[in-house]
């Protein structure tokens, strides 16, 4: 009984990071500042080749399954490509739901809509990280890398971004200030909202262990 119900709550918290993690770039998107560098190179092979973005989340996940698969010496984990195809679902259905609302009109607001979006991004992937089900390829190979290296995870996404960020400009994605505030911002936001978030879950779980029904069974 405990076990199904930490379960469950388990794929509540994971549902509620992917669902934060994709608002926050489809916020990043709409604040038309640039996007994070690997959102930008969805942008850009969507716009140079066809898809949606959420389709190109799913095709590059599948590579890097097979690159991560490789660098651990392990079976592909294709589980990964469950959360690229939520995660890509997610990302379509925010674009499409934020169209009616109207685009940031000045520098300001638009700040405003990237810096919320950036911020829900590091809360979103925490989140859903500390649940360690079925975590999205690219950010399986971020801990990789700090597994690996011995890096911090901080440092081993700013690695990331920087190589996706080439990639980007070569496709002529969605490239601005915002990108440069991703790279620089984006690791030290998950860096802080890991520890706050896993503190936040492991005081829910054991709120659902120590519950009273369960006292009484």
């Amino acid at each position: 009984m405990i076990r199904r119900k930490v379960n469950a709550f388990t794929l509540v918290f994971y549902s509620i990071g992917i669902l934060l993690l994709t608002l926050g770039i489809s916020l990043t998107i709409k604040a038309n500042l640039g996007t994070s560098p690997f959102d930008a190179l969805l942008v850009g092979l969507s716009h140079n080749i066809g898809l949606t973005v959420g389709s190109w989340e799913v095709v590059i996940a599948f590579v890097l399954i097979f690159t991560n698969a490789c660098l651990k010496k392990q079976k592909p984990k294709f589980l990964g490509l469950v959360t690229a195809f939520m995660t890509g679902v997610c990302i379509d259905f925010w674009l499409f739901l934020i169209k009616i609302l109207e685009n940031p009109a000045t520098l300001t607001s638009q700040f405003l809509v990237f810096t919320l979006g950036l911020i829900i991004i590091g809360i979103g992937t925490a989140v859903y990280l500390h649940t360690n089900f079925a975590p999205i390829p690219l950010d399986h190979l971020m801990l990789i890398i700090t597994e690996r290296t011995g890096i911090s995870i901080r440092l081993s996404k700013t690695v990331l971004y920087v190589i996706f960020l080439l990639l980007a400009f070569l496709l002529h994605g969605p490239i601005g200030i915002g990108t440069l505030l991703t790279v620089g911002l984006g690791g030290p936001l998950l860096q802080f909202f890991m520890p706050l978030t896993r503190k936040w879950i492991l005081k829910k779980t054991e709120e659902i262990l120590l519950s009273p029904l369960e006292e009484k069974e």
